[in-house]
């Protein structure tokens, strides 16, 4: 059983036990080429503990059961006949409510929306379909992905929220569910999640996975990936979908190969201190020291500010990241925020949606390219580090999921799912970046985040595994 660097286990506030492993799609495989599984009994394991949680939790927005035991007994009759169409044939596959499933409703949690059937596969959908893959539903989303939180819960801690934007897949995958979701992130709607439920999260380089058929925030910075519950499940996911697929916005898409790839152990990993340590609690610092010493005990070296004068203008220049990336978000966001606003009214978009675009619409293009300018400075720093580094390493958040009442619609009500203030970097420079569910505090998940430079996924995939591995038994 792995291993996690914890702080007070013995008497958690929370729900979550260290070392949990949650059971993946990989080992169920196994189970089906022995004869001891098959993918329909894998199915209904998850419906079991849906039925069990979801009323509590609120992952989903919509659950097509019938569909997905359909799906699942064809991929239950391919095994038996030797005849799987992929790594990933019968997976159970929960897609975040951004995306376009054909046949499924598409709210986005919105009024604009209410009713809307989805007549189209979204890219990604449509490649993890054409691997076999069993689509059971859509997942809980903020209002149109930006406003009034979704309903859904922490699956360690009720009274917690599960993230941002893509919360309702990790709290799928967190509560064991399914053993993959689908999420995407702009600013920080993956990788905190993931943090905060206690799975893997992998934000691909962006390009490198295909969203058509998602619903685009902003074109520069939205990235697709998958929250999983183990990192072969991750990999497996993301390649499928960029063979079948391809990349987006003329990216070639994943490099590497399609089986996950194989530990590397990093010699030396740029450690960043950006503006989220200023956020960390004293129980925060103390479960990021330990694994800071776990992994120097095992032979890597952390390279920081003090030692290294490049590395130190590169965090006083993400600093502002947290503003340079919502300047982008919200200008490029005015479309189709503002078509939306101007069809429907300001009745069918609530306060928080509003209060975020505004912003967007206060720019001008200078203001845009200044923002795009200072993006591109950030960019030139971090890769001047990565090329002398087998990574980046932070936190994935500042802190486990913060307690969370009821959903507010006022102003700033996305600040309530926790800080953006570890995430904005990676959005904005596209690189890869993981988190890893190596330490819990007071009872409570936090993700270790690794990241690479752009297209750099198999690499640092591999430098991932072998970080995992260490705090394993």
């Amino acid at each position: 059983m792995p291993r996690i660097i914890t702080r007070n286990a013995a008497a958690p506030q929370g729900g979550y036990v260290p070392g949990l492993r949650l059971p993946d799609f990989e080992g169920a495989r196994a189970g089906f080429a022995a004869g001891t599984d098959t993918p329909r009994a894998l199915l209904e394991r998850g419906l079991a503990i849906i039925a069990a949680r979801e009323g509590e939790v609120r992952a989903f927005a919509h659950l097509d059961i019938e569909g997905a035991r359909v799906a699942a007994d064809a991929a239950t009759a391919r095994h038996a006949a030797g005849r799987a169409l992929s790594p990933l044939d019968g997976c159970p596959i929960a897609i975040k409510d951004t995306l376009a499933v054909r046949g499924m409703p598409g709210e986005m949690n919105s009024a604009i929306f209410q009713g809307h059937v989805d007549t189209l596969d979204a890219a990604c959908v449509g490649a993890l379909r054409a691997a076999g893959a069993v689509i059971l539903g859509k997942t809980q989303v903020p209002e149109l992905t930006i406003g009034r939180a979704p309903p859904t819960r922490n699956p360690f801690d009720a009274t917690r929220t599960a993230g941002a934007s893509s919360s309702g897949s990790g709290a799928a995958v967190g509560a064991g569910m399914v053993p993959v979701a689908i999420g995407n992130q702009t600013g920080g709607s993956l990788i905190r999640p993931s943090s905060f439920n206690g799975i893997y999260g992998f934000k691909p380089s962006w390009g490198a996975l295909n969203v058509a058929g998602m619903h685009a925030v902003a074109p520069s910075q939205d990235h697709i990936g998958p929250m999983a519950a183990s990192l072969a499940d991750a990999w497996r996911v993301a390649w499928e979908i960029s063979a079948r697929a391809g990349g987006h916005n003329g990216h070639p898409g994943l490099t590497g190969t399609a089986a996950p790839p194989a530990a590397l152990r990093p010699l030396r990993l740029a450690f960043l201190r950006t503006r989220g340590w200023a956020e960390l609690d004293a129980a925060t610092e103390e479960a990021f020291l330990g694994v800071r010493h776990a992994l120097e005990a095992a032979g890597v070296t952390l390279v920081e500010a003090s030692q290294d004068g490049a590395l130190a203008e590169a965090e006083r220049l993400l600093l502002e990241a947290d503003r340079i990336s919502n300047d982008i978000i919200m200008y490029e966001a005015r479309w189709p925020y503002g078509a939306w606003l101007a069809a429907h009214g300001e009745a069918k978009m609530g306060e928080a949606v509003r209060a975020r675009i505004a912003h967007g619409f206060t720019m001008t293009p200078a203001d845009y390219r200044r923002a795009l300018a200072e993006r591109d400075a950030i960019r030139r720093a971090i890769a001047a580090i990565g090329a002398r580094v087998d990574g980046f390493v932070t936190l994935a958040s500042s802190g486990p999921a913060p307690q969370d009442g009821a959903a507010s619609d006022q102003a700033g009500a996305h600040l309530k799912t926790g800080s953006r203030s570890f995430l904005s970097p990676w959005s904005m420079i596209g690189g890869p970046s993981l988190s890893l569910p190596v330490m819990a505090v007071d009872g409570m998940p936090l993700g270790l985040q690794l990241m690479g430079l752009p297209d750099t996924d198999a690499g640092l995939f591999a430098v991932a595994t072998w970080v995992d591995g260490v705090f394993g038994e």
